[in-house]
């Protein structure tokens, strides 16, 4: 068996066995089908790695921040031309937005080439399509936001207390593996449509806003 093989087998597993221990009621197939997903974003993000490392935990954030952009459907206007950039800001990030950038060379979502740009806290964030806020510049997130002067902006984080209502999007390692938590409230408020398949491999999905 391969080292691709043994990885996925070893995710596909303790993904099965997360979901039966924290008691989610999912049919056969559907907890199949979860898991399946959720592991071949697994695998992805380590193909990412060299042979002999695990992926780091960079690795894999930028790898599920490029995933992202082909389960979220942006509204109307919120790129200028068919064939305008999707735009990646990542702040207070630089080994996140280094990986991000070697990974979407010569790739594109719906038409549109990734373009990956490195902000500091204190930076614009405008014509951001997504928008990764670091916990270094957590505290600064609202300024950051609305430096992007728009409400179409799939917004994501790594707070730690979860779960959060801020951003549509939120990185929580559980178990030692990067996982995330949907508001579905912040996305909304955006006009951002985000796919069931990403829903189902979410960590949590968070639907009220309290």
């Amino acid at each position: 068996m391969t080292r691709g093989m043994q990885f996925f087998r070893r995710q596909l597993e303790r993904s099965t066995l997360h979901g039966m221990l924290c008691g989610r009621l999912f049919r056969p197939l559907k907890l199949r089908l979860s898991s399946l997903l959720m592991a071949g974003f697994l695998m992805f993000s380590n193909g990412l790695a060299y042979a002999d490392n695990a992926p780091s935990e960079s690795k894999i954030k930028a790898a599920f921040l490029f995933k992202f952009t082909s389960y979220v459907e942006w509204p109307p206007g919120s790129f200028d031309a068919q064939d305008s950039p999707l735009i990646i800001s990542v702040v207070d990030a630089d080994d996140v937005a280094a990986e991000l950038s070697r990974l979407v060379v010569g790739r594109a979502v719906n038409g549109h080439a990734i373009v990956v740009r490195r902000l500091g806290a204190n930076d614009a964030a405008t014509n951001s399509h997504v928008l990764f806020v670091a916990s270094t510049a957590s505290n600064r997130f609202g300024r950051i936001v609305a430096s992007a002067r728009s409400s179409a902006v799939l917004t994501v984080t790594e707070l730690d207390d979860t779960p959060t209502f801020s951003s549509v999007i939120n990185f929580v390692v559980i178990d030692d593996q990067v996982r995330f938590d949907v508001s579905l409230p912040a996305a909304e408020r955006g006009n951002l449509k985000i796919s069931s398949r990403l829903l189902t491999v979410a960590h949590q999905v968070i639907s009220v806003t309290p």
